[in-house]
């Protein structure tokens, strides 16, 4: 907890301006909050490969506001970073980026008196519920009215795949991270069996981030092309992706049919296992890239087909997170909530 000098007297949580970060396994998306009326302004995104950590990054990032800014800038106090990665001493590895770094050693590089790090799914299931109609894309047709203030979930696949969930206690919501994309990941059909039995050939164990990610993506077209006994062309995952929304490349569009089906199931699994009633919201940055190929797909079939447990699922709500700064405005309600 900071000193009482360092607490801020208009807001929750350490004096402002606050430097947040979301960091994933590709990018760096910064942001500034300072004591004005309005959110987290000033976004920058920055590539993971061009910076040696996150000091780095952000300094550049600080450098860049400076000049804009010009005499208006003020250093920052403390600092929020979500991480896509777990947390919990000062050493922090990323799983999916040769990124690593101290807590402590960022901490006084960029000169603040707090740093605060969170897992970055933590972060975006801390702003679930500040989230508006106008920031989220419901599943038409699914159920819409949850219980109030019950248990919700996120998934995301981006670079990886990201998991949490977020508990109502009498105390507030409570996020719980966790590392849930590297789970086992299932077959709920003989064409599942097929691909997870072709994809074991490469990969002795099938985690649900090793196809449901931006690294999983290409993986998954292997195997996809394996069971359709096609020939693979070496494609990254913005390739098959745009094939597969075009409908140009027939195994790339097996390949996003495939997606949102192990997709359904995985996020089906999360909900039954966290008791997700109030709804399961899908983040990160390739689901949007889908448009409407993804509302079409078996995501939400699939998403359903839990023999006993279908009705019970049925009554969960499935939501896209369409706000790209979600994770940044958890990270600042995860400072706001620091000496509470």
């Amino acid at each position: 907890m900071p000193p009482p000098e360092a607490q801020n007297p208009l807001h929750g949580g350490p004096a402002r301006p606050w430097l947040l970060a979301d960091i994933g396994g590709t990018n760096a998306r910064f942001g500034w909050l300072d004591d004005g009326p309005g959110g987290v302004s000033h976004v920058a995104t920055l590539p993971v490969s061009g910076h040696a950590g996150p000091a780095e990054a952000a300094a550049g990032y600080l450098a860049g506001l400076a000049r804009t800014l010009g005499p208006a800038f003020r250093k920052p106090r403390a600092g929020a970073f979500a991480v896509a990665t777990a947390v919990g001493s000062d050493r922090i590895n990323f799983t999916n980026s040769g990124w690593a770094f101290s807590r402590a050693d960022t901490q006084r590089a960029l000169g603040l008196d707090e740093l605060l790090i969170l897992n970055d799914f933590e972060a975006l299931a801390l702003s679930l519920p500040r989230l508006s109609a106008t920031q989220l894309r419901a599943w038409a047709g699914a159920a819409a009215a949850p219980p109030p203030r019950a248990t919700l979930a996120v998934i995301g696949p981006g670079t990886g795949l990201g998991v949490a969930g977020l508990v109502p206690t009498a105390h507030g919501w409570v996020a719980v991270p966790g590392e849930g994309g590297h789970a086992s990941l299932s077959a709920a059909d003989d064409f599942d069996a097929a691909l997870l039995a072709a994809v074991r050939r490469e990969h002795p164990h099938v985690s649900a981030e090793r196809l449901l990610s931006g690294i999983g993506l290409p993986v998954l077209y292997r195997g996809v092309a394996a069971v359709l006994g096609a020939t693979p062309s070496a494609l990254l995952a913005e390739h098959i992706v745009e094939g597969g929304v075009a409908g140009s490349d027939a195994v790339c569009s097996r390949t996003l049919d495939a997606f949102c089906a192990l997709l359904g199931s995985f996020a089906g699994n999360v909900a039954l296992v966290l008791g997700a009633r109030g709804g399961v919201y899908i983040g990160g940055g390739i689901v949007p890239r889908l448009g409407e190929r993804f509302f079409q797909s078996p995501f939400r079939q699939r998403f359903e087909a839990k023999g006993r447990f279908q009705a019970y699922l049925q009554a969960v709500p499935t939501l896209l997170i369409t706000d790209t700064l979600a994770a940044l405005n958890g990270a600042a309600q995860a400072l706001e909530l620091q000496g509470r």
